[in-house]
């Protein structure tokens, strides 16, 4: 190793000094290092992070080969609802302090939109709700689903903003309470409310509007055909349906998988999303939307809008340090700290991304003028000749 790249570790036990006496060290041995507090990384932990490559290699331990074994590939064959609410609520029910420190008031675990990189974390997700309020075309008086809604934060604006009857579906019970609430405080408990469900007991409705965004990947590769065919029948006839989910960069011809994101990829679901194995490349979610009867309207790649996100939230982090270390302990606030920090990285290379999905049934009689934007309101919402 050189000396400049040397000098960026600072070894605290001397069981792991001999890693870093010659060349590069796998990324996952430093991590683990890093978060059991057996090296430090002195100064600003973003430079570090920017310049990995100095002192980072990426190539598969045996770590990874335990874990692939042990977890990864149970949890991608299994996803019982057992498993699901175990693993989901470890995560979205460790703390409503714990998330608030680096999501910021809005509690939108979700990409902003941002039209400027100096945009504030909380304009950037403000303008994303409205954005996601107008993909769906929300209408006064239309009954809207949120799958995942997290804290309640898209549910109460669409309730308020644009009048619709909008419920909320999220595994957390800590989530469940903040989110209603929110709805409270906000004056909408009339027309909108968050259920502590799973997925899978949501009440056969009909809905003029859903949404579902980043809680998908949790239902895993193996159930999202069926979680894609009841949305279908959860939607109305002439509704829309917006799918955000989180994904990842198709293989590079026939070389394989980049290797810094398949193991980026496990560090995620060792440590921060265990059993979110549907994040996947574009072409996935698309073929098991249309086999499930969903023409697709739009899609848009949001990954550097999450860039930018995702560095304001390490920033929130990095400012409530005091906060987590007292109430959490330094493993938290270290392992949060590098999935922030690499995850900002990640995204603006392209490594891992976000795609905003609109679709409707595809059915003969939907009324497609509903997408022009010159036709009036009355126009558009014609209602369905006949179906197919």
């Amino acid at each position: 190793m050189t000396q400049s790249a040397a000098s960026k570790i600072l070894v605290r036990h001397p069981s792991v000094a001999a890693r870093y006496q010659h060349g590069k060290t796998p990324i996952t041995h430093l991590i683990e290092d890093y978060i059991h507090e057996r090296v430090d990384i002195p100064g600003d932990f973003r430079d570090f992070i920017r310049e990995r490559v100095q002192v980072a290699e990426y190539s598969f331990v045996g770590d990874h080969f335990k874990f692939l074994f042990s977890h990864f590939l149970p949890e991608v064959l299994i996803h019982s609802r057992e498993q699901d609410e175990r693993i989901g609520k470890a995560h979205y029910d460790r703390g409503n302090d714990f998330f608030s420190w680096f999501l910021g008031p809005r509690m939108i675990y979700t990409s902003g939109f941002f039209q400027s990189p100096e945009d504030t974390l909380e304009e950037a997700q403000d303008r994303k709700m409205k954005l996601v309020c107008e993909k769906l075309q929300l209408e006064r008086g239309e009954r809207y689903l949120d799958i995942g809604c997290g804290w309640g934060t898209l549910v109460a604006h669409a309730a308020r903003d644009y009048g619709v009857d909008a419920t909320g579906i999220t595994i957390a019970e800590k989530g469940t309470e903040y989110g209603n609430a929110q709805i409270a405080r906000l004056g909408q408990s009339a027309t909108a409310r968050i259920l502590n469900k799973d997925y899978r007991d949501i009440p056969n409705q009909t809905f003029d509007k859903i949404s579902c965004l980043e809680m998908a990947e949790h239902v895993g590769v193996r159930k999202f055909q069926a979680f894609m065919q009841q949305v279908y029948g959860l939607l109305a006839d002439d509704g829309l349906f917006y799918l955000q989910i989180a994904g990842l960069r198709a293989k590079k011809g026939h070389l394989g998988f980049h290797m810094e994101d398949l193991v980026w990829g496990l560090f995620m679901n060792k440590y921060i999303f265990p059993g979110a194995d549907a994040s996947m490349p574009l072409s996935f979610v698309v073929e098991n939307m249309e086999k499930a009867g969903f023409e697709i309207h739009s899609v848009e790649n949001v990954g550097i809008h999450y860039s930018l996100t995702i560095s304001r939230w390490y920033d929130n982090w990095m400012a409530h340090r005091a906060q987590v270390v007292k109430t959490y302990g330094e493993w938290w606030f270290r392992l949060w700290q590098v999935f922030l920090g690499w995850s900002v990285h990640i995204a603006a290379q392209g490594s891992s991304t976000c795609f905003q999905v609109v679709a409707n049934k595809n059915l003969d009689g939907f009324n497609r003028m509903r997408w022009l934007s010159g036709v009036n309101l009355g126009e558009r919402d014609l209602p369905l000749k006949r179906s197919a």
